[in-house]
């Protein structure tokens, strides 16, 4: 697993996904062979990769030994471009990357790089979002552990708080708390390649207790944080 400011991926085992909704979006390639995708939006389909947007209640079915799942920023510029370059759009689901041969190849070199991965996925290539949100995304980085409010950083951004919501989500392509909740995932990820355990990682974090951030963890990405570190996952964080 690779670890960005606001970014993630995972290349590696098929792990046994429960349905789950994530935080941001992701693009989830299968690497040895198709796999099933089901979904409210979509029903069931087969496919060979697929961008869902945060909060959409899905399940991947594996068919092959390895799945890359790369988890975009949704305030990024990186977000939008990934959007454009699926070549079956939908309204919260996605279709067929158009780079989707070549990053299947990728990522089957016995020491893929990161950043070439990324950069087949998306680039950087449209604006930035607002500058106040911006400011607030980066305070939620920067400060995991804090229970920063939505009141608090609207009040710093000089707008009412269902102004800052609003434009929040709408800026940032998820919702407040669940952007508040990636920033504390990608903390304890960080925290986990540093040597800490979980239950140290995700205090820091800001969890409340060892089964919230389970909870939490298994309802983002559909198993827990301890699965994902028995089958191996090494955690490369790739920017501090």
């Amino acid at each position: 697993m690779w670890l960005w400011t606001g970014h993630a991926a995972y290349l590696g085992l098929s792990l046994q996904l429960n349905a789950h909704s994530g935080s941001v979006q992701c693009l989830a390639v299968g690497i040895d062979a198709p796999f099933t995708l089901r979904a409210h939006e979509l029903g069931e389909r087969v496919v060979r990769s697929a961008l869902i947007s945060p909060r959409v209640v899905h399940q991947v079915v594996a068919h092959g030994e390895r799945m890359l799942f790369c988890y975009i920023d949704p305030s990024s510029s990186r977000a939008e471009h990934c959007r454009d370059r699926m070549l079956e759009q939908g309204k919260h689901i996605s279709l067929a990357h158009q780079a989707e041969a070549a990053i299947i190849h990728l990522a089957q070199e016995p020491d893929p790089d990161p950043s070439r991965l990324m950069d087949l996925v998306s680039d950087a290539a449209h604006e930035p979002v607002d500058a106040r949100i911006a400011t607030a995304i980066a305070t939620l980085r920067a400060h995991p552990g804090r229970n920063l409010s939505a009141t608090e950083l609207a009040a710093e951004a000089h707008l009412s708080t269902s102004r800052f919501l609003h434009l929040f989500s709408a800026q940032a392509g998820t919702s407040f708390r669940r952007y508040r909740l990636w920033s504390r995932m990608l903390h304890v990820g960080a925290s986990v390649s540093k040597g800490h355990d979980l239950t140290t990682a995700s205090a820091d974090a800001g969890f409340a207790t060892p089964s919230h951030f389970s909870d939490a963890f298994h309802a983002m990405f559909g198993l827990t944080a301890a699965q994902l570190l028995t089958v191996g996952a090494r955690i490369d964080v790739l920017d501090q």
